[in-house]
């Protein structure tokens, strides 16, 4: 045992030992200080994080060290207004906090994926959200009806015979047609974006019109046209898109959370044992 005490190597263990719990014993009260504010390096990071998004830049030495005593002084303000009791029956903290565990309890638990009666009558509920719009491959001539004035209706039965005799090979048709800003071919465009340009009037003449001919005159807010659809591709329901197909009802490991919030909203205030006595002899 003697010859054990004498070996350098205890000694060095128990110096160890000896310091470690030292230091343990300090930073602990140290930590435990009511008083004392401590700043992390993850905190710091944040700072510069949220000055460089907004600014654009990394901040200066000096900026940073402003940063740091707002963030202080922030921590400072925060605890006396807690030891205050100024958060307690403040509206503002109340519905804030009550954010925070709704965004809890709602997103973090993992959600159940719907059967296909649910996503069946959810399309049948919300069709217009997932209907394709039709698209259309069409040329287009345009006459304009203040230079044509009475002669508009002779001028496009005159162009309208022109243009089926030739269909749509060998003509140039912006030589055909007065000045337009739009073009004169349309490659697969879709009813939203051609109700924009030409307006809804003439897109929903566009579903009526036959394929493959010359027919007019197609009205628009720009004036009188003549419209050969080439190809015409029928509105359909698009796949859901991933978001709807992992949506449910939500189930995982904040069930048991929820449902000590629900309790605690059906929950009633029961009246003390005193106040109950007190009532009871009242009435006797």
């Amino acid at each position: 045992m003697k010859k054990l005490i004498r070996e350098p190597f205890i000694h060095f263990l128990l110096l160890g030992a000896a310091i470690f719990i030292a230091n343990r014993l300090v930073s602990g009260r140290a930590e435990n200080q009511p008083g004392k504010i401590v700043i992390t390096q993850g905190q710091i990071t944040s700072l510069v994080i949220g000055f460089s998004r907004t600014w654009q830049r990394p901040p200066t030495r000096e900026e940073l060290d402003g940063l740091i005593r707002d963030r202080v002084r922030e921590e400072v303000y925060y605890r006396e207004a807690v030891a205050m009791g100024l958060d307690r029956d403040d509206l503002i903290v109340r519905r804030r906090l009550q954010q925070k565990l709704q965004f809890v309890t709602d997103d973090v638990g993992a959600p159940a994926k719907p059967t296909d009666m649910e996503l069946s009558e959810y399309l049948k509920t919300h069709a217009d959200a997932f209907q394709v719009d039709k698209r259309f491959t069409f040329d287009q001539v345009y006459l304009d009806p203040a230079k044509h004035g009475e002669r508009l209706t002779q001028d496009v039965d005159n162009l309208l015979t022109q243009l089926r005799q030739h269909g749509t090979s060998d003509l140039d048709l912006t030589s055909l047609s007065d000045a337009f800003l739009l073009e004169h071919r349309f490659q697969g465009a879709p009813t939203t974006e051609i109700a924009k340009q030409f307006g809804d009037k003439f897109a929903a003449k566009m579903a009526e019109l036959p394929v493959g001919q010359w027919v007019g005159p197609v009205q628009s807010g720009y004036g009188t046209h003549l419209i050969f659809v080439e190809q015409r591709v029928g509105g359909r329901f698009s796949r859901l898109p991933t978001p709807l197909l992992r949506a449910g009802p939500r189930r995982g490991r904040c069930a048991p959370m929820r449902s000590r919030v629900r309790c605690g909203r059906s929950a009633r205030r029961r009246p003390s044992a005193s106040r109950s006595g007190g009532a009871g002899r009242g009435r006797r």
